[in-house]
């Protein structure tokens, strides 16, 4: 199992996970739901308490995945298969353009 923490213009916003069946869930943070309702990450996923799930990466996080050129440096530089989705999320995406962040746990000790 696989998971990142998601932040949202520095706040951290949620969980994002992939279990070990390759199912993929993403769970905002009881607090930020209590503190920052309004706040969602994408319009596909508003603040709630319940966790959203997918049998694929969800379509928002998807596209924080660099693409072309980009793609092919980092799964070079990382050794990730192009197909890794959430390894490249979780690779790629700590410093991205706007104002959503993914920081793996694993870099963190968790």
């Amino acid at each position: 199992m696989r998971s990142g923490r998601v932040f949202y213009k520095d706040r951290f916003a949620g969980i994002i996970t992939e279990t070990d069946e390759g199912d993929y869930i993403f769970q905002y943070d009881k607090l930020y739901v209590k503190e920052h309702p309004a706040e969602f990450i994408t319009f596909t996923m508003p603040v709630t308490d319940e966790p959203y799930t997918d049998k694929r990466l969800f379509s928002f996080f998807e596209g924080l995945i660099p693409e072309g050129w980009l793609l092919d440096i980092a799964a070079k530089n990382w050794k990730i298969k192009r197909t890794d989705h959430m390894g490249l999320l979780l690779a790629c995406c700590q410093n991205c353009i706007g104002a959503v962040s993914v920081v793996s746990m694993e870099n963190h000790g968790e």
